[in-house]
Parts: C-alpha cells; sequence; structure tokens
C-alpha cells in the first residue's frame, strides 16, 4: 500500500502516533486510505449539502474495507461571482483546486482517492488533479438541483439573470422579479439547466471517472445518497484492481466525452476545461477534436438554456448513458474503453435504455444534424473561437454588422442597460482574456440582458473572455490570441464591419490589411489590471484559452 510509507516500520512509530491522536486504531492502518476530498462550502448551492453526500461516500468506503479520510478544497459559486471582480478569480481557482488535491494526496500518501465536486470549476479542477497524480480515483458529484417553478413554468438561474433586462426594458415589474427570484432555485444542487456544472458532471461519466448517474441524478434524491455509497465502494475496488486515472482517461475516453458533450448541447466552457483535463493525461487533444466530433454528432438534447427541458428531465429519459447507449447505434461511441466501475462501456450500457424520445431524440430526429458547439475561426481569431451554436437563433447563425467596442465587461453592461445598444451591432468585449481579464471572466450579465431585453436575435456578442453556461444567443467567446497577447480583436475601432458565419464557422474583421497595419503599428499593450497577489501571478503564467487555459 503507497499508504505504507506514512504507517509502517520503526520509524513511522512518531507518525503512528498522530494517527492515535485523532482516533484512528491499529486495525485501521492496516487498511488502504482513501483520501475523501469534500468540496463543502455555505457559499454554493450546488455545494451546501455534500457533507451528507461525503457521509455516504465514508460510509461505502468502510463497507469496502477501507478508511476514509477527509479533507477539504475550496469553490467559487459562479452566480454569486458574476459581474463583478470576483469572477476573475473564478477560472483560476480551477488550478488552485488541482494543485491542493496534489498536495494533499501527495504529503499523506493516500492510496486512492473520492473526488467530491459538483460546480464550475471545482469538477474539471479535481479531475486534473486525478490525472496529475494517477492514483485510484472515483469522482462523485453532488448532483443537479431541481428547476423551479414560476407561475406553472419551469425555470432556473437563467431566468433571473434575463429578466434583469426585461425589467430594464420595461417589460416586467420589480415585484414580479422579486416573486421569480424567490423561486428560480429551489434547494441545493448544481443549477438545473446545461450549464458548466451539470455539463462537467456529464462528461466526468461520459469520460468513465463518474459512476453511471453521476450527471443527473437530482441532488435531493435518496438514489444520489446511493450513488455516493456505491462510489466509495468502487474506490476501494479500483485501488484494489490497482485501475489508475490514465488506464481510464485515454484518447478514446475523451473522444467519447466530446461526442456526448455535442449531443447534449454543453457548455462552451467544456472547452476550456476538457483539453486542460488532457493535459494533465498526457493525451494530445487539439481544438480541432471538438470541431470534426461535432460535425458527425447529432444534437439529440435540448435543455435550458436553449431548450424547455432540465438535468431532471434527462434523468427520467435515462441519463447520460441513454444518449451514449443512441450515438453507439451509429458508432459514434467506443465501447471498449475502461471505467471507474472496472467494466466498459459497452458492458456498462447493456442496462441503459432511452424512457423519454421527447427528451432524447432518436438518431433519425435530431434538433440538428450538427453537434453543440462549433469552434470558429477567422483574421479575428486565428487561435480559434467558441460558439454554443445549438443555443442561437435561426437568424443570428450569419449576421454582419458594425463593432460597438469595450475594453470591459462593466463597460459593455453600462451601454446595454443605458439603451445604447441597436438591432445588428456586435458587441466587441475585450481585455477579458485569460492574461487581459485577468481571469477570463464570464459573461453572463450581459447576454442575459440582451435576452431580457428581446435582443438576442437581432445583436451578436464576441469576446475573448467566456460565457457562462447559462447564455444563450450569437455570443462568440474564447477570442485566440487576446486582446491582451496582441491579438486582432485588440485593434477593433468602433463601427468597423465584422462578419459572423457560424455554418461555415468564420469569424472576421472586414478592415483592409493595410489600415490593421496602421493600428498594429500604434498599439502599445495596456498595463495589468491587477499585477500582484494570486492573480498576477496567474496571469504571468496562464496560456490562451485555445490550450485550455492551462499554466506554464
Amino acid at each position: 500500500m503507497k499508504s505504507d510509507m506514512v504507517k509502517k516500520g520503526v520509524e513511522r512509530a512518531p507518525h503512528r502516533s498522530l494517527f492515535m491522536a485523532m482516533g484512528y486504531t491499529p486495525e485501521e492502518l492496516e487498511r488502504p486510505l482513501i483520501g475523501v476530498c469534500n468540496s463543502a462550502n455555505e457559499i454554493i448551492p450546488g455545494h451546501i449539502h455534500l457533507s451528507k453526500i461525503t457521509e455516504a461516500v465514508k460510509s461505502g468506503i468502510r463497507m469496502a474495507g477501507g478508511v476514509p479520510v477527509e479533507f477539504g478544497a475550496i469553490g467559487v459559486c459562479d452566480g454569486i461571482a458574476m459581474g463583478h471582480r470576483g469572477m476573475k478569480y473564478s477560472l483560476a481557482s480551477r488550478e488552485l483546486i488541482a494543485d491542493s488535491v496534489e498536495t494533499m494526496a501527495t504529503a499523506h500518501c493516500f492510496d486512492a482517492l473520492v473526488l467530491i465536486p459538483n460546480c464550475d470549476k471545482i469538477v474539471p479542477g479535481m479531475l486534473m488533479a486525478a490525472a496529475r497524480l494517477n492514483i485510484p480515483a472515483v469522482v462523485i458529484s453532488g448532483g443537479p438541483m431541481l428547476p423551479g417553478n414560476y407561475r406553472g413554468s419551469a425555470v432556473s438561474v437563467t431566468d433571473v439573470f434575463e429578466a434583469v433586462g426585461t425589467v430594464n426594458a420595461g417589460k416586467m415589474s420589480c415585484e414580479d422579479l422579486e416573486e421569480l427570484e424567490m423561486c428560480a432555485c429551489p434547494g441545493c444542487g448544481s443549477c438545473s439547466g446545461m450549464f458548466t456544472a451539470n455539463s462537467m458532471n456529464c462528461l466526468v461519466e461520459a469520460l468513465g471517472m463518474g459512476m453511471p448517474g453521476n450527471g443527473t441524478v437530482p441532488a435531493v434524491s435518496g438514489a444520489r445518497i446511493r450513488l455516493a455509497k456505491e462510489a466509495g465502494m468502487k474506490a476501494v475496488e479500483v485501488w484494489r484492481r490497482n485501475i489508475l486515472p490514465r488506464d481510464i482517461m485515454t484518447k478514446e475516453a475523451f473522444a467519447n466525452a466530446i461526442t456526448v458533450d455535442m449531443a447534449l448541447g454543453c457548455s462552451t466552457n467544456t472547452v476550456l476545461h476538457v483539453p486542460a483535463i488532457a493535459v494533465e493525461a498526457g493525451v494530445p487533444l487539439e481544438l480541432e477534436a471538438f470541431d470534426s466530433i461535432s460535425d458527425k454528432t447529432p444534437h439529440l438534447c435540448n435543455l435550458a438554456p436553449a431548450g424547455n427541458h432540465f438535468l431532471v428531465d434527462l434523468d427520467e429519459a435515462g441519463g447520460v448513458q441513454a444518449v451514449m447507449k443512441t450515438l453507439s447505434k451509429a458508432g459514434l461511441i467506443n465501447g471498449d474503453v475502461l471505467t471507474v466501475t472496472g467494466e466498459t462501456v459497452r458492458r456498462n450500457l447493456e442496462r441503459a435504455a432511452v424512457k423519454r424520445e421527447d427528451v432524447i431524440r432518436p438518431l433519425n430526429n435530431p434538433y440538428h444534424e450538427k453537434g453543440g458547439i462549433a469552434i470558429l475561426r477567422g483574421n479575428i481569431a486565428p487561435g480559434g473561437a467558441v460558439v454554443k451554436q445549438a443555443a442561437v437563433a435561426d437568424e443570428m447563425l450569419r449576421h454582419q454588422g458594425p463593432a460597438r467596442v469595450f475594453n470591459s465587461e462593466e463597460e459593455a453592461q453600462a451601454a446595454i442597460t443605458g439603451g445604447k445598444i441597436n438591432a445588428g451591432d456586435v458587441i466587441v468585449i475585450r481585455y477579458e482574456g485569460p492574461k487581459g481579464g485577468p481571469g477570463m471572466r464570464e459573461m453572463l450579465s450581459p447576454t442575459s440582458t440582451l435576452a431580457g431585453m428581446g435582443l438576442d436575435k437581432c445583436v451578436a456578442l464576441i469576446t475573448d473572455g467566456r460565457f457562462s453556461g447559462a447564455t444563450r444567443g450569437a455570443a462568440i467567446g474564447h477570442i485566440s490570441p487576446e486582446a491582451m497577447e496582441g491579438g486582432l480583436i485588440a485593434l477593433v475601432e468602433e463601427g468597423d464591419t465584422i462578419n459572423i458565419d457560424i455554418p461555415e464557422k468564420r469569424l472576421d474583421l472586414l478592415v483592409d490589411d493595410a489600415v490593421l497595419a496602421q493600428r498594429r503599428s500604434a498599439w502599445k499593450e495596456p498595463k495589468a489590471k491587477i499585477s500582484g497577489g494570486y492573480l498576477g501571478r496567474y496571469a504571468r503564467l496562464v496560456t490562451s484559452a485555445g490550450t485550455g487555459a492551462v499554466l506554464k
């Protein structure tokens, strides 16, 4: 056992005495030590209940003959951090989480890990750590929130963000907004639509690092507690069988995950996180993989914010396993890859079935012939840009309009709420990339305000920042290279014509090359917005969005 490094031999008597101080018995020190990373806190709805999940995991570990050792991890609530300085820390927290899990697991010689995240950067951060450490590990998420009910309609936090724009447009009263905000998020769990948290939790399952059901079983259900116990037991099994994360997270497994991503219409943030996990797993994964897989994968599920279904509907329909089984019928899923169940994907899928075809459409009747995400390129984004094409209105798939240029999210938001944006405009928000932000903030406030004002079908938004999984509309992010690195987005001027062609995967600034050369000669890199503390160090080390915004 790896943990024997801190438990066995005369030299380790002092170490054992410290275990005794905490109440461990000699019998327990004969068993494998399973690190249990609990990211519970009192600031994220998706994490408020994770101590209960953790207790179930620990029960499962004990039932299987292991000894659970709980430790904590940080987490940022993207919704609460949205629209202000706090959002600069969200993406950056992913690296802190990965580093802290690595530190705890290595310093204490854990034999295996159970990782308990639920939201946004916590899920990929823990997966990055699992791949980096390559010791037996199982991920069990906290599960999705149920949708709220507003006057008979299912709603989520997205509806509240968009209602702000509706109020600003004079189409909704403040009293109605207050009623909506009180019921949109009815309890614990990751926000109820196919936003970033649930996207990543579903991809954990598709990648093979989570148990079947990980992505969709509701947070409040007894089934989630049972799943947590099973995950704890499974952690001891994968330790006994020496099944390692890199045995699971292979090139073929990443292809499976991206395929499921496209069929579900997941958040554009997956294009940041999946490559970052692949880097830690030592698997080459180019941005083009998302495009090539999207081109051959039908979009089968239309969940909020693009559609009217929620994660609870997907669970009722058979969950991620049913989606994978449908895709496997078209030869789009590799069934030979290993999973944390100890079985192959093919074996796991034997028990899967589609129970609601209104939620998981058959292959011959998809919502779209191609997947939910597209990678755009052009002179303004030679390193790539990302759009959730499944959430774009048909009339905005091709759009050409004048640039409205802003050097921060706050400037753009003030213009939108101030009524200064017109139909046909292309809003450009720059210096919000990984380096320029720093931290590559999500732009849910401006996109939701546009939607609430009824402008999402006539106004586009492009940025070197990124978008929440709750964003819908012609919102194009991750433009690489970013403005802070001298990318062409830094040279755009007010009134320039920008052409967007999502079907052809193009994003171009229609300005003469000679004019752009003059602008470039006059451009100077602006002073960093933040130079000290963690974000200052992060800005100096982070790479482009096109490579997953990993650190050098």
